[in-house]
């Protein structure tokens, strides 16, 4: 991450204020497997504090792996707080037969090639597994709404950029674009804190 940060700090101005105010970002690092991913799928479209607890009972019941989930009826997967919706997405990918070690020396298109043709996974999801869980240096998250926003405010856009606004001015960012992922994440944590402030 520090080297990352520091040649897009010389690449790029506006990274190089940012890092100032935010300093090297974390690396947040998550393992791979069945589990983060099903875990990336139930936390879709729900609070962080929803996500967290609904995995907890998950876990709880022991519902994190493809065995468990493809024995469990409705009323099993429901029990943890999955919509109907989930249980789907769920199933999908429990029995989608995903090589997760395979996965690992793939190159990045074809890792989301392949996460994305599961039911529930799409390009955000399969990029972001990339990013933390197979700790790929170079995938960018185009769609994600906080990126988004640090983007507009770090480099003074009229408008929030959407995804493919995005994913152009992240090619710019190559061979560092999950670094300037976390760039962006930390200065919108920065900026968002320093609104707060009266």
């Amino acid at each position: 991450m520090a080297e990352g940060a520091e040649w897009l700090a010389a690449h790029e101005p506006r990274f190089a204020h940012a890092l100032r105010l935010t300093g090297t970002p974390p690396l947040r690092r998550r393992p791979d497997g069945f589990a983060h991913l099903l875990s990336a799928i139930v936390s879709q479209q729900v609070s962080t504090h929803a996500a967290r607890a609904i995995w907890g009972r998950m876990e709880g019941a022991g519902l994190t792996t493809p065995e468990a989930v493809l024995a469990a009826d409705d009323e099993t997967l429901r029990a943890p707080g999955l919509s109907m919706q989930k249980m789907r997405y769920a199933r999908a990918l429990a029995s989608a037969g995903i090589d997760f070690d395979a996965l690992r020396v793939l190159p990045d298109e074809e890792i989301t090639r392949i996460l994305t043709e599961v039911s529930g996974i799409g390009r955000w999801t399969a990029e972001i597994y990339a990013m933390f869980s197979l700790g790929r240096a170079d995938v960018f998250a185009p769609a994600d709404l906080a990126l988004q926003e640090s983007a507009k405010r770090l480099f003074h856009l009229p408008d929030r950029p959407r995804e493919a606004a995005m994913r152009r001015m992240a090619a710019d960012w190559t061979p560092w674009r999950t670094v300037a992922a976390g760039l962006l994440w930390a200065y919108y944590r920065v900026e968002t804190e320093r609104e707060g402030i009266i």
